[in-house]
């Protein structure tokens, strides 16, 4: 307790020393926790599912074809179920946006729909009422057709917490759904916002093996894996099962062209994949920043040591013995580190706050992020081991100096000693390196933001709204789609209004087998999949989707008999690269018969469908809207206003064209560009906020250890100015001693910032491994601000008075 109290009283006497250590702490600290909450909410805490780590997704990848994740299909389910040895669960999901609601007040809900087994797999059990049973699975059986599950803030919030909720009706795409279960509160399956539940519904020929292949990217599978399976064995097993089904498959031999297989992952590994090397990143970014600040506050305590030398070598002197020594040091490192690490709470905290207003709650299982009792523990517990590893240089400096030597020579006027000089040089040297990779860093994401924003995504997205529709199966889509754009058209300042099924950017990017007629692959290629659209209307007008020979579709291509298609640049190169597309006849899948071909009749600019980062070359298939029932469509309305202002209206003619339908997901393009950029802007930002934070704590270190250096050699810098030195050869010899610390820091940065950027290549888009020019860039601004922290107080130097410094002693 007297340590204490000692301690206490010895930072209070030093309140600039006190402020500046305690900031430190509290913004590393605060920053670490504030990435560390983020990365234990995504990456680390366990699904909250019943031993979720025996969760898994098993989805079918064609790599060859150009589809990396297909999901999986009916017929996999129905084959697979029961016939897996390793999985004791299997099941599948789908998730949409559907109409919920009476007519004239419907709303676009997000809905899954799920295999009767889909909750027993996850080992969620219901609050009320039970789960689906297989007939309500299968329309054959003509049972289920109205039967639904809903969450508990459904429940609450929409039901008014009704306790007879079971067997009461709500409409779902016009159609009376009976409630048969109520799910706990806790219930949120990976990302999904959805809250209501509803049976996967299938013919048996849905099922057959002609749709084997048939997933497009939208059917998810998932298991559990048995106590003791392994996943290996479960990937060894659905090998040998794939193999068995398609032996007899006339389709088997195009499968294993195109890579065919179906892949086991761990369900919550596989769902933050595309998001884990950006938060690794990250964390490594503010684990430098902490670095940083350590150092500096090493070395401030350093020189505070330095200061108090004589003090400790007085009272060893006098009996104190080394154990004393250390306890005291580690009391007040501790004491410093734990309140600033208090205060790097608040930081933390609100830093979590920031980073949900630059998107991470929309990143995967983003919703879960929180600052908990869990995460605090885990920040003040860093504090204490902080403080601990800081307090073992002071002490090693306290220790190992002779006592005759620091009651002789580390007093005010003295010179201090070498070793001394070498671990606070030491230190300096390593905060500027650290600096100078954190400061290359940020370049490096900054420069591939950069490069990413200047990628055309192949279409105009100023002006642009776009809106997501749900047409039910019993609506015909057409004459519906007819009466709104016909609507739209009619609406002051709209200049084009069209429709699609998927409007680029939206997250969903399924890929489908589309060929052109009598195409033979190259020896060692296979069939390549490729974006499917149906649009109608003005769509490549609205989106501003150039053209490059031929024509459009239009609404009337809708209601002819001619079947026809446009294709993008891209498909028209890969199969035409010397001209021709059009007139030529694509099918889709294996249906190559005469009467399913598409006539091209156009060719239009290439557009980023997935990411504005996709490879080229991935091509895209438009064809007309045909008789679709059950279908999500987004309508595309370009304007000379402001899109947002024209939502309200969107939405009237909507509900006008038909009561029973609402639109959603209403966004402008420029919107969804800026969405589809959050895993890259938001890092980058951050990356510029922690370098320019090190940037100032390694110009803070410099100026204070060159400072000292300057106040600790006053006497010595007042009897060479006394006989003889010019101010300019002073303070170039303290310059000289900070530029050399700058080139040591710079040097040992460059190597780092090299390791740094091959390390990042996975995030970084178009940026090569070595780019000198950003690396020249960082040198300079590092140098920028070191040589004015040098600047400083070898000026100081130059205007010491020798008669005052030598009157002093």
């Amino acid at each position: 307790m007297n340590n204490l109290r000692f301690a206490f009283r010895q930072l209070y006497q030093a309140p600039g020393f006190t402020v500046t250590a305690l900031a430190t702490v509290a913004i590393c600290l605060g920053a670490n926790l504030a990435i560390f909450g983020v990365i234990n909410s995504i990456l680390l805490r366990p699904l909250p599912f019943p031993q979720s780590d025996r969760l898994v997704t098993i989805f079918n990848t064609y790599p060859k074809a150009g589809v990396e994740n297909d999901g999986s299909s009916l017929t996999n389910y129905y084959e697979r179920r029961g016939n897996i040895p390793a999985f004791s669960s299997l099941s599948i999901f789908r998730d949409f946006s559907e109409v919920v609601g009476e007519t004239g007040a419907a709303e676009q809900t997000e809905i899954m729909r799920v295999s009767p087994d889909f909750f027993a797999t996850l080992g969620v059990n219901l609050a009320m009422g039970r789960t689906f049973t297989e007939d309500e699975a299968e329309i054959a059986k003509g049972k289920g057709a109205g039967v639904a599950i809903v969450t508990d803030a459904y429940w609450r919030q929409r039901l008014n917490s009704d306790p007879n909720v079971l067997g009461r009706d709500i409409r779902v795409n016009t159609m009376p759904r009976k409630i048969v279960g109520v799910l706990p509160p806790d219930f949120r399956f990976l990302s999904s916002e959805a809250r209501l539940f509803l049976p996967i519904r299938s013919r048996l020929e849905e099922r057959t093996p002609q749709q084997r292949h048939s997933g497009g990217g939208g059917t998810h599978m998932i298991a559990r894996l048995k106590p003791g399976a392994t996943m290996a064995e479960a990937q060894s097993q659905i090998d040998a099962h794939n193999a068995a089904v398609e032996e007899d498959n006339p389709e088997a031999k195009m499968m294993t062209e195109a890579g065919f297989r179906s892949l086991v992952r761990p369900l919550h590994a596989e769902h933050v994949r595309s998001i884990r090397p950006t938060l690794l990143l990250m964390q490594a970014g503010v684990f430098f920043l902490l670095l940083i600040g350590a150092v500096n506050l090493v070395n401030l305590l350093l020189i505070r040591a330095s200061g108090r030398a004589k003090e400790m070598a007085i009272r060893r002197s006098m009996g104190a013995s080394r154990a004393h020594v250390v306890k005291q040091i580690m009391t007040e490192t501790v004491l410093l580190t734990f309140v600033g690490g208090l205060l790097g709470l608040a930081v933390g905290a609100w830093g979590i706050r920031l980073l949900e207003v630059l998107g991470a709650d929309r990143l995967p299982l983003g919703a879960h992020i929180a600052f908990d009792g869990w995460l605090a523990l885990i920040g003040l517990a860093g504090a204490v081991v902080l403080g601990i590893g800081i307090a073992v240089p002071i002490a090693w400096f306290n220790l190992s100096s002779h006592l005759a030597h620091a009651l002789q020579s580390e007093s005010r006027t003295g010179t201090v000693s070498r070793a001394a000089q070498r671990l606070r040089h030491g230190f300096i040297v390593a905060q500027i390196a650290l600096a100078f990779v954190l400061l290359a860093g940020a370049a490096l994401l900054g420069l591939s933001l950069k490069k990413v924003m200047a990628v055309s995504p192949g279409f105009r997205a100023d002006h642009v709204l776009t809106g997501e529709v749900t047409v039910p199966f019993s609506y015909n889509v057409r004459p519906f789609l007819d009466r709104l754009l016909e609507a739209i058209g009619q609406q002051p300042g709209v200049a084009a209004a069209g429709a699609i099924t998927n409007v680029p950017l939206s997250r969903e990017s399924g890929k489908t087998a589309v060929t052109p007629k009598g195409y033979v692959p190259p020896a060692g290629e296979s069939l390549h999949g490729h974006y499917l659209y149906q649009v109608t209307g003005d769509y490549f007008a609205a989106l501003g989707i150039p053209l490059r020979e031929g024509r459009f579709l239009t609404s009337a291509d809708s209601h002819r008999a001619d079947r026809v298609c446009v294709v993008d640049e891209d498909f028209a190169r890969r199969y035409w690269p010397n001209g021709g597309a059009l007139g030529q006849r694509v099918f889709q899948g294996s249906d190559s018969d005469d009467a399913k071909l598409f006539t091209i009749v156009g060719v239009v600019g290439a557009v980023k469908q997935a990411e504005l980062t996709e490879p080229q070359g991935q091509g895209a298939v438009y064809l007309p809207f045909m008789d679709s029932d059950g279908i999500n469509i987004f309508v595309v309305t370009r304007t000379s206003q402001r899109p947002e202002a024209f939502a309200e209206t969107l939405r009237k003619l909507v509900r006008a064209a038909n009561p029973d339908l609402a639109i959603d997901n209403l966004r402008s393009m420029d919107t969804r560009i800026a969405e589809s950029l959050i895993a890259r802007r938001s890092p980058a930002l951050l990356a510029g906020i922690f370098a320019g934070v090190a940037l100032l704590l390694a110009a803070i270190g410099t100026y204070g250890v060159l400072s000292y250096a300057v106040a600790q050699r006053q006497r010595e810098i007042g009897i060479r100015m006394a006989i003889g030195a010019q101010r300019g050869q002073i303070g170039a010899q303290f310059l000289s001693l900070g530029l050399r610390l700058l080139a040591a820091g710079t040097i040992l940065g460059l190597i780092g910032a090299w390791s740094a950027g091959r390390a990042m290549q996975s995030v970084l888009f178009d940026v090569p491994t070595l780019p000198v020019p950003t690396l020249l860039g960082t040198a300079l601004v590092m140098s920028t601000v070191s040589l004015v922290a040098c600047l400083i107080p070898a000026r100081r130097a130059t205007k010491v008075d020798p008669v005052i410094a030598l009157r002093a002693e």
